[in-house]
């Protein structure tokens, strides 16, 4: 993170002395926290728009438009109306990745009945050794997070030997995302360059989010990506982790959305979508 000096008041030290000494947090913690409030400026904050139960439901017409998503967060993922493709969201630009394999700047008209975005501020900056599968990926983020009980957002960035991911073609409406998954394109690429934006999510949030790592990828060339299906790395990969302890959720107020039974357990559903091969 950036480093700021400031001239402040003895006062207003010592008070931060004091804070400090109450709460155990770092006085650049409790700056921070401080400034953002100020400014209206969310930190470590995951914002939602939807619910994973609704998207399984067939629940996915345009809700929020992609200008709306961006004053929430620069970094993240979902998906676009009508399943038209999977979202990436990578340094405050939102990317379509459609069935075609072609990959766009989404306009900001764009609607998105899901997503997941967060302005990102890693707190740790590393490097990890190179990964064979997603799994052992997905075990060396783990060893990163300092809980299982709040939301994380994770960027590795690097060279993969190997990378498949799948963009959902646009289904008829009203399929529940288990059927429209099946109609899904799968994409293989080799030795390329990108950015893995991740989502990490506690197993309590299973009632209205995706548990576990979420990952979408984008080639640094900005013409390849998806959903991460699997991925490996010859050499080492620079992960970035940011822990996020506010979370916002909006729901939709669409009839759709309104009238949808939202009550069944759709989580083997939602795992089964997220892993469909």
């Amino acid at each position: 993170m950036p480093n700021l000096t400031l001239d402040i008041p003895v006062s207003l030290r010592s008070a931060l002395e004091r804070e400090t000494e109450r709460t155990g947090d770092s006085a650049s913690s409790i700056m921070t926290a401080a400034l953002g409030q100020y400014l209206g400026t969310p930190i470590h904050t995951l914002f939602q728009v939807s619910t994973s139960g609704a998207l399984v439901a067939g629940v996915y017409a345009g809700m929020v438009a992609v200008e709306t998503i961006l004053k929430h967060g620069d970094f993240g993922l979902g998906t676009f109306a009508g399943l038209d493709g999977e979202m990436v969201v990578l340094d405050g630009v939102v990317y379509q990745v459609r069935g075609t394999g072609q990959v766009s700047a989404a306009a900001p008209s764009a609607a998105a009945p899901f997503a997941v975005v967060t302005r990102f501020s890693a707190e740790r900056d590393l490097s990890i050794a190179a990964v064979s599968t997603f799994s052992e990926l997905e075990a060396r983020c783990d060893l990163e997070r300092q809980s299982d009980n709040i939301f994380y957002a994770l960027r590795v960035d690097g060279r993969f030997s190997r990378v498949r991911t799948r963009a959902v073609n646009p289904p008829q409406e009203g399929t529940r995302l288990v059927e429209a998954s099946k109609q899904q394109t799968e994409f293989h690429f080799s030795d390329v360059d990108g950015t893995l934006v991740g989502i990490w999510s506690p197993g309590f949030s299973s009632a209205f989010s995706v548990p576990g790592h979420h990952f979408h990828f984008l080639s640094k060339d900005r013409r390849q990506g998806g959903h991460l299906l699997d991925c490996a790395s010859a050499g080492p990969l620079r992960l970035r982790v940011e822990a996020l302890t506010d979370f916002h959720l909006a729901l939709p107020e669409t009839e759709s959305f309104l009238k949808a039974d939202l009550a069944r357990d759709s989580s083997e559903e939602l795992a089964y979508a997220e892993k469909a091969n």
